[in-house]
C-alpha cells in the first residue's frame, strides 16, 4: 500500500498513517544534510587513507590532529564506518558479524596469476561530491586489471554491489573472487549470488590486512590521483559521467607498462 497525496485525498494524513502501520511524523522526515565540516573531514580522511591505506582510525585521527582538526579517534572511526571502509579497521562488533557471517579463507597466498579470469577482486571505495559523497564498487581482472564491471551509489544498500556482480557474470567467470570482509562481501546475498556459479571459489582478505587486495587499491589510487581529485563533481550525474569516461580511457585507451605497454582490455580479451 503506498501513501496518497494527501492534498487531494478524502482521508486526513494522521489516518493514512495509522491505516500504513507507521508513524505520523515519518511522513514528514527529510534527511538532514551533512555540514561542511563533516563533508570536508571524510574528503580528507579518503586522501589520507588512499594515500596510506594500512593507516586504521589510530593514525587517522593523529593525522588529522597534525593538521588543526579538532577531532578524537571515536568520531574518525564512526566517519570510517560510513565511509565504507571499516572492513580493513573493523571495529568491535566484527565478532558479531563473523558469527552471523561466514568468512571464506584468503586463497591467493602463494598463488601465481598467469591468466585472465582466473582471479577476480571487488571493493568499494568513497568518491567525493562538491557538497556530499557517492560510493563506488569495481570488479577488477586481477592478471589484466581489466575493470570488468562496476556501480555507483549514494548509499551503501547492497544492491548497488549485487548489480555489479551479476553485469561482471555476464562478461567471464573468475576461478577465484576475492574481496574483503565487509559486511557486503559477508552477506548471504552476496555468498549466495557467487555460489550460483559452482566453479568459483570465494577468497576473503585476512583480517586487517589492506594489501591483500592489492589489485584494487592500485585502481583506486589511480582513479582518485588521475580522475577524481582533480575534479569537483557537483552532482551524482556528474561523477557518473565523468567516471564511466575514466575507466572507458583506463579499460581501453591507456597502455600499462606493467602489461609490455598493451591496454587491459587488449590482454583480458586477448
Amino acid at each position: 500500500m503506498e501513501m496518497v497525496d494527501w492534498e487531494v485525498s478524502e482521508l486526513p494524513i494522521s489516518q493514512q498513517a495509522e491505516l500504513l502501520g507507521i508513524n505520523r511524523s515519518s511522513l514528514y522526515y527529510k534527511p538532514v544534510q551533512p555540514s561542511p565540516e563533516e563533508i570536508a573531514i571524510k574528503h580528507r580522511i579518503d586522501e589520507i587513507y588512499t594515500k596510506f591505506p594500512y593507516f586504521g582510525s589510530r593514525k587517522l585521527a593523529e593525522k588529522l590532529k597534525d593538521e588543526g582538526v579538532n577531532i578524537n579517534r571515536k568520531r574518525v572511526q564512526r566517519h570510517m564506518r560510513e565511509m565504507g571502509i571499516q572492513a580493513i579497521y573493523p571495529g568491535p562488533n566484527l565478532s558479531k558479524r563473523n558469527l552471523q557471517h561466514r568468512i571464506y579463507p584468503y586463497l591467493l597466498k602463494g598463488v601465481t596469476i598467469t591468466r585472465p579470469n582466473q582471479v577476480w577482486a571487488i571493493d568499494i571505495t568513497y568518491i567525493s561530491l562538491h557538497n556530499s559523497w557517492m560510493y563506488l564498487t569495481a570488479i577488477i581482472d586481477w592478471y589484466s586489471r581489466y575493470i570488468i564491471s562496476w556501480e555507483l551509489d549514494q548509499t551503501l544498500e547492497i544492491d548497488f554491489v549485487l548489480e555489479a556482480v551479476q553485469r561482471a557474470f555476464t562478461i567471464g567467470t573468475p576461478e577465484i573472487f576475492n574481496s574483503d570482509q565487509g559486511s557486503h562481501f559477508t552477506s548471504p546475498k552476496y555468498i549466495n549470488l557467487l555460489k550460483g556459479h559452482p566453479t568459483v571459489q570465494i577468497s576473503m582478505d585476512s583480517k586487517g590486512r589492506a594489501l591483500d587486495n592489492i589489485m584494487i587499491e592500485r585502481f583506486w589510487r589511480s582513479l582518485k590521483y588521475e580522475e577524481v581529485y582533480l575534479k569537483d563533481y557537483g552532482t551524482p550525474r556528474e561523477a557518473r559521467s565523468n567516471i564511466k569516461d575514466y575507466m572507458n580511457l583506463y579499460n581501453h585507451e591507456r597502455p600499462h607498462q606493467s602489461l609490455n605497454y598493451k591496454t587491459p582490455s587488449a590482454i583480458y580479451f586477448q
